[in-house]
């Protein structure tokens, strides 16, 4: 099952599916430069209150998302069983 990024909780991670349609293009090929692939690994760092943007790390960086961005990245969560 996949979710929005936007609803990871912090300390989760998931694996990057794709993007829903609803992205504009030019947002979903800057994200592709910046590294968040599908088949990528992505965990959330910080999830502050109040809707503020989030934190996330890909490929050994550090990006701060908002609501806008991420709801539209679709995640398969990653359980430590």
């Amino acid at each position: 099952m996949t979710v929005s990024l936007w609803t990871l909780a912090r300390g989760q991670a998931g694996v990057i599916d794709g993007y829903d349609d609803a992205l504009d293009e030019a947002y979903r090929i800057r994200l592709m430069e910046l590294g968040f692939h599908p088949g990528e690994q992505v965990s959330c760092l910080q999830a502050p209150a109040l809707g503020a943007p989030r934190v996330y790390r890909v490929a050994n960086t550090t990006f701060s998302l908002d609501d806008d961005v991420a709801r539209h990245l679709r995640v398969r969560v990653v359980t430590d069983e």
